[in-house]
Order: structure tokens, then C-alpha cells, then sequence
């Protein structure tokens, strides 16, 4: 058992080289042999301790979920299936005030069950939404803060990484975080579908009034048009909905465990993006990116368990959750502190270096307050995910700025229009916090 003052140092080094610009990955790594060595003095037990976990984690037949789901949302998005979503809700919804901004919240809400990163489908839904408002007439800062907005339901809707990192950290079932996610994520969906509703029937300038702006990017809107064949954009959106439908269809039922799911959910989206024309150079492409996405979160993963094993050891997780207990506060206070660190976390750190090094710590005090393990998971996710969107780090602000350099947009603008999609993610946080069956009831459906 460590002293409080070696407690200290390793919390102090690992905080030290993050605030530094050091790769998480590294800064755990580091931290963790530090922390062995003050233990153990000795450098081979080091060496052994990280080479055993190293191969134990590696190995580990769950790791394989996380680069076939990113596959299968990397053949998804380069095969057009993106694009022909936003153009069938946009068919779907043109009754309805504020039409786009809805279309957009929608097919990124479908998106996310194929894609599981938000960053691609801030990418994406900016090249193929923002062209449309633009020439709808809709107020920029409004269509840009409604992509990032949006784009958040990547990491909440299944199959999130953050889910599976979440769940491999915790050693909970990724199948039912899968589902727990589901219904908090169409609660995010309605709430932001009923704000951009009702700005736009309460100050109607912000949307355009229909209006066609003379200045629209006639190019990508043309892009867009080619897809407007309803038949095939149908036939486009029954196969991505029919592989949604069967893999998490699949893994709820119990026919195949996540890591099977995934693979599945793979080779049927390759099918799909052959089917739809994808060339051997653009299957070669979509492979080499799922890799390059791939190879750092195992990376993390396999410094995250060499840094959760070694808080065990250290004592330093009894002693941060005796210290939070034996505050006296209820447990609601407690909570609330724990989500007022990920949101100051999410200012200046990453979504999944946020859950590394905060919920090997915070899921056992959650546990010992009586919290449900499954609904915690879903509003640390949420809080996490209101990161994205708060300066400085704000990676889907940043990402939406990136795909769009022709606008000259800056980043304070994106910011100031995200803030009432943060304010709403706070208040689906707070529905959970309340009524922790929203993330619960899925899940245990049909359990006895």
C-alpha cells in the first residue's frame, strides 16, 4: 500500500504530462511503471508487470469489436449511405418548421447506429446538411451548430467506442450498454428536434422562411440532387436500417455475442458498399483508415488496464472513494461532483482519455452509493460527450470548422450557437439522474 505523499506523485506526474501535451497513451504508460517501481523497487518486476498485462490485454477476444465496428461505419460512410439518409428524412420531414435542422438530427441519429464515432459524422453531415441550409436561406451559426449538435449521438447511440471502452474498462457487458444507449439517445434526439422546432416557429429569419439563398454552393447541392431518386435512395436507407436492425437486433437476442455482431455488422456493410459500386482502391482506403483509427484506442486500452491495475494495487482508488464517502455529502452531491469533473476534463482532454482516467475511480464509488452501473454509464457518457462541444478542446467544433474551409468560420461562432444543444444534453443528463429506467429499462427487458 502506497503512502498518501507516493499517492500524491503518481497523481501529480500523470496530471502533469497530460496538461503537458502528452499523448495519453504515453502519460499513462509512464505513470503506471512509476507507480509499480515505487512499490516494488525493482525494474524487472516493472518490466514484467507491463509485459504480462500487455499480452493479457492484447489478446483479450473483446478488443476485436472495437476495429470491425469501425469498419463497418467506414464502408457505410464511404458508400453514399450517409447522404441518402439526409436526403430521405429531408423528403419525410418537409412539413415540418425548420425541416433541415431536423433532417440533419435525424440521419446523424441513424448514422450513429453504424458509425460509433462522432468526428466522422461531423465530417460528413457538414459537407452534405450545411450546402442544403445555405441554400435554404438558414442562418449559418445556427446550420453549423446544429451539425456538431448532432454529431455527438455517435458516441451515445450504439455502437459507441466510448460504450465499449467504458465496458471493457469496467468489465460490464457491452451488449447491454449497447442497449442502454438506445432509448437516452432518442431522448437527446426528440430534445433537440423540439429546440431547433421551436426556433424555427419562434423566430422563423433564423431558418430562412424557405427562402433560396442566391449564393448556394450549386455544386454540392447538385451532388445532392443526384441522390434524390427516391427509389434508390430508399433502397439505399432499407440496407442500412435492415444491417441496424440485425446486428443490434443480434446481440440483444442473444444469436451473437458484440465481437460477433461486429464482424457480421462488417462483411454485411462491405456487401452493401459493393452493391452500391465501391471500387478495390476505395475498399483499400476504408481498411487503411478503420487501421489507423483502430491501432491508438487498442494502444490506450492496453495502458488503461495497466493503469487500473496499478490504482488497485496502489490503493489509490480505496482511498479517492473513501475520501468521497466520508464527506458526509448524499450521494446525489457526490454525483454531481463527479460530473462537474468530466465537464472541467472535457474542456481541455479528449472524450476517451477522459474515461481512462476517471472511471477506473469513479465506477466503484458510483457502485458503493447504490447508483445502477448501467444508467452511471449512460450520464458519464452524456457528460463526457458535452466536451465535445465546450471550448477550448471542443473536437466536433474544431472537425466541423475543418471540413468546411470555404466559410471562413470561426470557432467562437460554432461554439456560441452549440451552447443550447449542451444545455440540452445537460438536461437529458439530469431525466437520467431522475429516472434512471430511461437507461435501464432496455436493457433488463424481458429479464425475470
Amino acid at each position: 500500500m502506497f503512502d498518501p505523499s507516493q499517492m500524491m506523485i503518481i497523481v501529480g506526474v500523470l496530471l502533469t504530462l497530460v496538461l503537458f501535451g502528452t499523448h495519453i497513451a504515453v502519460a499513462l504508460g509512464i505513470t503506471s511503471a512509476l507507480g509499480i517501481y515505487l512499490m516494488q523497487e525493482n525494474i524487472e518486476v516493472v518490466r514484467s508487470f507491463i509485459s504480462n498485462t500487455a499480452y493479457e490485454g492484447i489478446r483479450d477476444y473483446i478488443f476485436a469489436v472495437i476495429p470491425l465496428f469501425i469498419l463497418m461505419g467506414e464502408f457505410l460512410a464511404k458508400s453514399g449511405a450517409a447522404r441518402d439518409l439526409f436526403s430521405l428524412v429531408n423528403r419525410l420531414t418537409r412539413w415540418l418548421p425548420g425541416r433541415l435542422g431536423v433532417a440533419t438530427v435525424l440521419a446523424n441519429a441513424v448514422f450513429a447506429f453504424v458509425s460509433g464515432v462522432s468526428i466522422a459524422a461531423a465530417a460528413t453531415f457538414s459537407r452534405i446538411a450545411y450546402p442544403e441550409m445555405k441554400r435554404y436561406g438558414y442562418n449559418r451559426q445556427f446550420s453549423l451548430s446544429c451539425i456538431a449538435g448532432s454529431a455527438c449521438l455517435g458516441m451515445l447511440i450504439p455502437p459507441s467506442v466510448l460504450m465499449i471502452v467504458w465496458g471493457v474498462l469496467t468489465e460490464q457487458s457491452i451488449g447491454s450498454l449497447f442497449m442502454a444507449g438506445v432509448v437516452p439517445g432518442l431522448v437527446v434526439v426528440l430534445v433537440y428536434s423540439a429546440y431547433i422546432v421551436g426556433t424555427a416557429i419562434l423566430r422563423p429569419q433564423i431558418v430562412g422562411e424557405g427562402r433560396v439563398s442566391a449564393t448556394a454552393n450549386h455544386a454540392t447541392t447538385a451532388q445532392i440532387a443526384e441522390s434524390d431518386d427516391l427509389s434508390g435512395t430508399l433502397f439505399g436507407t432499407l440496407l442500412v436500417v435492415l444491417l441496424v436492425c440485425g446486428v443490434l437486433g443480434g446481440i440483444w437476442f442473444g444469436f451473437f455475442t458484440p465481437t460477433e455482431g461486429a464482424g457480421v455488422g462488417a462483411v454485411a456493410a462491405f456487401a452493401i458498399a459493393l452493391i452500391r459500386g465501391m471500387r478495390a482502391k476505395e475498399v483499400f482506403e476504408v481498411v487503411l483508415s478503420a487501421g489507423r483509427s483502430s491501432a491508438p484506442l487498442l494502444l490506450l486500452l492496453v495502458m488503461a488496464q495497466l493503469y487500473s491495475r496499478v490504482l488497485s494495487m496502489t490503493g489509490i482508488t480505496g482511498a479517492v472513494q473513501a475520501a468521497l464517502l466520508d464527506t458526509g455529502l448524499p450521494a446525489i452531491a457526490i454525483l454531481g461532483i463527479m460530473i462537474l469533473i468530466w465537464f472541467v476534463l472535457g474542456c481541455i482532454i479528449d472524450s476517451i482519455s477522459i474515461i481512462l482516467l476517471t472511471v477506473p475511480v469513479f465506477a466503484p464509488v458510483a457502485s458503493s452509493l447504490g447508483y445502477d452501473p448501467l444508467a452511471f454509464a449512460i450520464i458519464g457518457i452524456l457528460a463526457i460527450e458535452t466536451g465535445l462541444l465546450t471550448p477550448p478542446f471542443g473536437i466536433l467544433v474544431f472537425t466541423v470548422k475543418a471540413a468546411l474551409p470555404q466559410e471562413n468560420v470561426s470557432v467562437g461562432e460554432i461554439f456560441r450557437g452549440s451552447t443550447p444543444f449542451w444545455i440540452c444534453l445537460l438536461a437529458v443528463i439530469a431525466a437520467i439522474i431522475a429516472f434512471p429506467q430511461i437507461a435501464t429499462w432496455l436493457p433488463n427487458l424481458g429479464k425475470p
